[in-house]
């Protein structure tokens, strides 16, 4: 799967993300500090088959946040700031047992040199020995073998045709040697070179994985992601 060709420049990846985002959640960029749309979006089912009535992407700069059409007005209404709205939002949406959470929002516009032996394989996501974990995202995912035993691997959620967010674990006796890292990398050029733009969400306290993000291009750049729990 992985291809020779030229990385694109850094402004066309941003367009990418801009045109994934305003259709993701509704609209991009915000209009102003707390800016809230209804989209359709949310009440169909996502990469993984699940509905996710409530999306939201804040930036330093401005907070979008996505419901469905039917809950526009109850949610615009709950409150003046973000942290007014998002306290009210769960009831709004009908999950008042729930909490909005939040975490950290990074993007590549770039990917690190890969090595002269890049590090796993493409496997098909329903392959024989690919663990549980990996077989949602489908497609082709990423696996490490040591004497064909699964020590890591990566998969893509695959939100639009622009939106392509990785997802990446290692095995704990396997930790620590930079394979988390290379997957990534790996994975954010395939997917540049695939025309999307490459995404990576982790919790604000997973000191582990803010570190992997940031070795392989990934920057905090005060962006948060937003979301309720869904049904499983």
């Amino acid at each position: 799967m992985d291809s020779d060709a030229a990385l694109p420049p850094a402004h066309e990846v941003a367009d990418r993300l801009t045109r994934h985002l305003a259709g993701w959640l509704g609209a991009w960029p915000p209009a102003g500090p707390l800016t809230v749309v209804a989209s359709a979006r949310r009440e169909v089912p996502g990469w993984d088959g699940r509905v996710r009535r409530f999306a939201g992407v804040s930036t330093p700069e401005g907070t979008v946040l996505s419901v469905p059409a039917g809950r526009l007005d109850a949610v615009r209404s709950a409150g003046t700031t973000l942290d007014e709205v998002l306290d009210a939002l769960p009831a709004a949406l009908g999950q008042p047992a729930a909490v909005v959470g939040r975490g950290v929002y990074r993007y590549a516009l770039s990917a690190p040199p890969v090595p002269a032996a890049p590090v796993g394989a493409w496997e098909p996501a329903d392959g024989p020995g690919v663990p549980a974990w990996l077989r949602p995202f489908g497609g082709q995912v990423l696996v490490v073998r040591e004497d064909g035993r699964y020590i890591a691997g990566l998969g893509i959620k695959r939100h639009d045709a622009l939106g392509h967010e990785v997802a990446v674990a290692t095995e704990e006796p396997w930790r620590g040697r930079g394979l988390a890292r290379a997957l990534v990398g790996r994975a954010a050029a395939h997917i540049l070179r695939q025309g999307a733009v490459p995404i990576y969400l982790h919790g604000r306290g997973n000191a582990a994985s803010a570190r992997v993000a940031e070795s392989a291009g990934f920057a905090d750049r005060g962006w948060q992601i937003l979301g309720l729990p869904t049904a499983t």
